[in-house]
């Protein structure tokens, strides 16, 4: 139990954009930054094992990852806004239609 605590401790901290340090960064910022990120660690692990091929596996499997994550965040954040306004819209107007 403790161990799947820090673990969705660990990946909020880093992949949760309202809880990691890239929070008050523009979205596109923070998804180059994420991406930069992805990269520079797929690089430390294929040095570490000593493999050039691994590389090219892990940096293109970690963009992959990273850019789904973003865009379904960006979907979900423009879902939700477009509700929002279309609630309120919907609310407001029927006082304004039948007045």
């Amino acid at each position: 139990m403790f161990i799947k605590k820090t673990v969705i401790s660990a990946w909020d901290v880093i992949m949760d954009e309202s809880k990691n340090p890239l929070r008050n960064l523009p979205i596109q910022t923070a998804h180059m930054l994420m991406q930069l990120l992805a990269w520079m660690w797929s690089t430390i692990f294929s040095l570490a094992i000593g493999s050039y091929v691994v590389f090219g596996v892990t940096a293109v499997g970690h963009s992959f990852i990273i850019a789904g994550i973003f865009i379904t965040m960006v979907v979900f954040r423009n879902a939700e806004t477009n509700n929002r306004k279309k609630a309120i819209e919907h609310s407001t107007s029927r006082y304004w239609d039948n007045g």
